[in-house]
């Protein structure tokens, strides 16, 4: 079995917890998920702890159970805690504002970029070029996060582009002239 499936998980005193037809509900402050599990995985509540366990004793399926242990986690940490990414906008003219629930970037484009935020994601726009990503389900705010950096992509030419926070960018040397 998996080291990390092994280990229950504690709740919190915040966060509700329920288990129902293989749908694992999870509900705090910050919002509410949802967790279809797999058929071969069984999950026991208990004293405040969440343990994942294989279905079938004869099946172990360490990756499986690993898995959905740190799905798992990472529901619970969200609902409680929540999630956050920063993007950063590097480049001259490169703004960001934000209508409502949409994203308006000027990127360096003839026409500015708008982008509809989904449900569970809030934004903040700092000094023009900072976007700040909030939401309690990691998996969406790493794809929404993902699908903004699409439109301009950071090049290793100038280091422009839409960059994550802390994010290193191997830069490369530009065409020299003859010697």
């Amino acid at each position: 079995m998996s080291r990390i499936g092994k280990r229950p998980i504690k709740l919190e005193q915040d966060v509700e917890v329920t288990f129902n037809n293989r749908v694992l509900g999870i509900k705090g402050p910050k919002g509410e998920l949802e967790l279809q599990t797999h058929s071969d995985v069984d999950l026991v509540i208990e004293n405040n702890t969440l343990s994942v366990i294989p279905s079938n004793e004869n099946i172990t399926k360490t990756a499986l159970i690993g898995t959905t242990w740190k799905l798992i986690n990472n529901m619970i940490h969200g609902v409680s805690q929540g999630f956050q990414k920063q993007l950063n906008l590097v480049g001259v003219g490169y703004r960001a504002a934000l209508n409502k629930n949409e994203l308006v970037l000027n990127l360096g484009y003839s026409h500015p970029i708008k982008f509809s935020l989904p449900d569970g994601i809030s934004a903040s726009v700092d000094a023009n070029t900072k976007i700040t990503l909030e939401s309690s389900d990691k998996q969406l705010l790493g794809q929404v996060s993902a699908d903004i950096q699409k439109f301009r992509p950071p090049e290793p030419y100038k280091g422009k582009g839409v960059l994550f926070e802390g994010q290193k960018l191997k830069r490369k040397a530009g065409k020299s002239g003859k010697v």
